[in-house]
């Protein structure tokens, strides 16, 4: 191996350290290798130009990927296929005859009341492999100095591949909550304008904002999230809807149903530049952060993608259509979104590895799968914000 001179580079690096000098052009070329697939000719010793550089250490990559996606797992079950979701209907209420009693009449107790039931179905779900390791029994051995390589090999293909499904699992979960979020926008909006007003379910925070700050009617959503002023409405705004929600009424559904939502089956997902703008913004101002702190939340770092930009054009961005609007609608500037654990979930989920033994080529080949089940219930609680 070749051992290249920067004593060229170094020296002003030196410099640019300390401040003797400024930033200056650099050619890191010389410094960082970035690796290549397989070894060229030029991989030989410089002495008699045949013997092949050996292999000193062998680094396996494998690192395991967490993932972002809110948790709304819920239960499962083995037999049987469809859930049923039974709901009841608020009964009316009527005189109370006890302190109306008349001579001679008659009271009859014996009256059959018929409970109102509805259920809802859900009989879908979704599935997918990964093809993610065909291992050769006699190559890979050739591979290798060590049985531990060897290992760390075959675990290191198995780590990608689950990492490869985590992501896809984090994007359905969160494909989930998406649909969630078109449909109760469209139900309040349906194809009006977004920033010309706020709705009931479907809340624009920088609309109420310019309402209660006309002076400030030209802010954008995007320096919105680093105006501290929008920042501190916002986070009032979006404070008083957990106690809202735990009121019984019909306003925060789409099926205009009377739920109430009690804290501890409440979610709050909001963005993770929403929420980090409210902490830098307003909890390093306060002397006393419970008054501007939000409600407790995941973040998630966008809701469909980063984009090529990690703009917030892009991470606030919601690009989809859905069962009940099949025509493709571009949302910009979602904040969060505040619901009942019961209306959006994820059940039946269900991930395992399948092999086949190949005795004549001997290799072995695996596939991760997945089944799960995504649901929306519009008869439940679902508030968006947004910033439009």
């Amino acid at each position: 191996m070749d051992r290249k001179q920067i004593a060229n580079l170094v020296n002003p690096v030196t410099k640019e350290i300390v401040g003797e000098t400024g930033v200056i052009a650099e050619d890191l070329s010389n410094v960082t290798d970035v690796g290549t697939e397989v070894f060229n000719n030029a991989d030989v010793d410089t002495v008699t130009k045949k013997l092949l550089n050996h292999i000193g250490r062998v680094v396996i990559v494998n690192r395991e990927y967490e993932g972002n996606a809110p948790s709304i797992l819920r239960d499962g079950w083995t037999y049987g296929s469809c859930m049923e979701k039974v709901k009841f209907e608020m009964p009316e209420a009527q005189d109370n005859p006890t302190w109306q009693l008349e001579d001679r009449r008659s009271y009859d107790p014996n009256v059959f009341y018929q409970p109102k039931v509805s259920a809802k179905f859900y009989n879908e779900r979704t599935t997918f492999e990964i093809p993610f390791s065909t291992v050769t029994s006699k190559q890979l051995e050739e591979s290798f100095s060590t049985a531990g390589q060897l290992g760390s090999f075959v675990s290191g293909i198995y780590t990608h591949a689950k990492n490869s499904m985590t992501i896809k699992n984090e994007g359905l979960i969160m494909r989930a909550i998406n649909n969630m979020i078109v449909d109760t926008i469209k139900a309040d909006y349906g194809n009006n304008t977004l920033s010309a007003s706020s709705g009931v379910k479907a809340i624009n925070l920088l609309y109420l904002y310019k309402q209660a700050y006309p002076s400030d009617s030209s802010l954008t959503y995007d320096a919105a999230m680093r105006k501290p002023e929008f920042l501190r409405f916002a986070s009032y705004v979006i404070g008083l809807y957990p106690k809202r929600l735990r009121s019984a009424s019909k306003l925060f559904n789409m099926g205009g149903n009377v739920r109430f939502t009690p804290k501890d089956r409440l979610h709050f997902v909001c963005l993770d530049e929403f929420k980090k703008g409210a902490d830098v913004y307003l909890q390093s101002d306060v002397w006393h952060n419970e008054f501007t702190d939000l409600p407790q939340a995941e973040t998630v770092p966008f809701w469909q993608g980063s984009g090529q930009d990690w703009a917030i054009s892009s991470t606030s961005k919601i690009y989809a259509s859905t069962k009940t609007n099949t025509t493709a609608v571009q949302l910009t500037g979602i904040i969060g979104c505040m619901f009942d654990e019961e209306a959006v979930m994820v059940t039946n989920f269900d991930a395992h590895t399948t092999t086949n033994w190949n005795p004549r080529a001997e290799f072995t080949s695996a596939w991760m799968k997945v089944d799960a089940g995504y649901f929306n219930d519009g008869d439940e609680n679902f508030i968006v914000f947004f910033a439009a």
